[in-house]
């Protein structure tokens, strides 16, 4: 009986990893304590934007360990990328400084978890395991930020900003991958109007980049009932 628990429990799927941070030390020192877990399985280390998008088209891992600073790039915009490529992809975001903006930045990306870099193996893989796509987790040393220092939290699904429909349409655009120049075709407005909308769907949307407001305007809902 053990030896048949055994074998159905080595015939279970691993969980796939990709690690995305730009210092290589902790890169190996993650892959060697992954892979000596039974149920994890790391399918690559990247230690840049370029390198992490082609593996995680390659390998489509389960879910992907995030660096927040990768020296000159963005982990955040990079996790928007890939959420919004894949929905159910599970990203933990990693941060050496959680304040209220990398906590709502990482919320709005799609990230499921946050972690401080500076904690526990331990704690690392147990979050590793428990990442549920559509959930946003905090570890306990940074909730203090969250709840204190942050007057303006992340809006909730449902209870988004306010829209024209001028807006509405753009933001529709913008989902299906259109840029600014085309949605300004599309439209029959001049480019410098379209960056405009752009613009202010951005402050509505609390985002930095387009992709982090598409990634945003689903998380609140706002894209339930747009036109396809």
């Amino acid at each position: 009986m053990v030896g048949d628990a055994q074998a159905a429990s080595d015939a279970r799927p691993r969980v796939s990893v990709l690690v995305v941070d730009d210092h290589r030390t902790f890169t190996d020192l993650v892959r060697l304590a992954l892979d000596a877990e039974p149920d994890f399985e790391c399918v690559g280390a990247a230690h840049t934007v370029a390198v992490a998008r082609v593996l995680a088209a390659r390998h489509r891992p389960d879910v992907v360990l995030m660096d927040v600073n990768l020296k000159s790039e963005d982990g955040l915009d990079l996790t928007a990328e890939l959420v919004a490529t894949r929905p159910e992809l599970r990203v933990v975001v990693l941060t050496a400084h959680g304040d209220k903006r990398v906590m709502k930045r990482a919320a709005v990306a799609g990230a499921c978890a946050l972690l401080p870099k500076d904690g526990s193996l331990p704690e690392l893989l147990e979050s590793l395991r428990g990442a549920r796509a559509g959930e946003f987790r905090v570890h306990p040393a940074l909730l203090h930020h969250l709840v204190v220092e942050d007057p303006d939290p992340v809006p909730m699904a449902g209870t988004g900003p306010s829209l024209t429909p001028r807006e509405r349409r753009v933001l529709e655009l913008l989902a299906q991958g259109r840029d600014v120049r085309g949605i300004a075709r599309e439209l029959a407005i001049s480019v410098h109007t379209c960056r405009g909308y752009v613009k202010a769907l951005l402050s509505k949307l609390g985002a930095h980049s387009q992709l982090e407001a598409v990634a945003a305007a689903r998380a609140q809902g706002l894209l339930d009932d747009l036109r396809r």
